[in-house]
């Protein structure tokens, strides 16, 4: 199954920024029992690409790993040489968006407006990130009059809205701290917590 064909299929990225690298591997094994399959490194945490090439590692097949907050063509092909299958942003540069063509991978420019959201489509992109995600209702509004544009709600996506989200229209969506909150102390306890977060949302996203 190719990385668009799982990205579409379980719906939910979970975003990791700025966690320890020496934790990463058990967050994604937390993630990863409560039924995650995708996760995006963001360019922008400690040791991005040193902690991609351990998960793909670590996981293999079993998880799809991507990089995200990709700003230019050089960090582009940077992850992609790491081994990310997908990249995200959360703008849109076409040149990252035909390096990213040309390099085989999924990529996820990030719009906010209809005439952003148009734009990077009709450049190739094969999901559109619309960021901030302000509510499910802007959602609905810019599906309306592009139904065609696959569209991911990212940055303001909860577990109290994802539905909502998903009734509106959305593909898929990128969670971060809603769902991967770094900045908390990685203890059994969290791991946990971390694992039953996980498995709401993915029940929430499939029922």
């Amino acid at each position: 199954m190719s990385t668009l064909s799982q990205i579409l299929e379980h719906k939910i990225i979970a975003i990791i920024r700025g966690a320890n690298p020496a934790d990463v591997i058990k967050i994604a094994y937390a993630l990863y029992a409560g039924g995650i399959r995708i996760l995006e490194i963001t360019m922008n945490s400690a040791q991005p690409l040193t902690v991609i090439k351990e998960l793909i590692d670590k996981f293999g097949s079993r998880m799809i790993i991507g990089a995200g907050t990709v700003l230019d063509v050089d960090s582009a092909k940077k992850a992609v040489a790491a081994g990310a299958s997908f990249i995200l942003s959360p703008i849109v540069d076409i040149e990252v968006i035909k390096i990213a063509k040309n390099l085989g991978v999924v990529n996820i420019p990030g719009a906010y407006t209809a005439t952003e959201i148009y734009y990077a489509y009709k450049n190739g992109a094969d999901i559109v990130k619309v960021f901030p995600a302000t509510s499910p209702s802007y959602l609905k509004d810019i599906a309306g009059p592009l139904p065609q544009i696959p569209l991911l709600p990212t940055g303001g996506v909860t577990l109290e809205n994802i539905k909502d989200f998903k009734n509106a229209g959305a593909v898929g969506f990128g969670i971060g701290s809603a769902l991967v909150n770094t900045k908390q102390e990685v203890t059994p306890e969290y791991l946990s917590k971390l694992t039953a977060k996980a498995q709401a949302f993915v029940q929430a996203v499939n029922l």
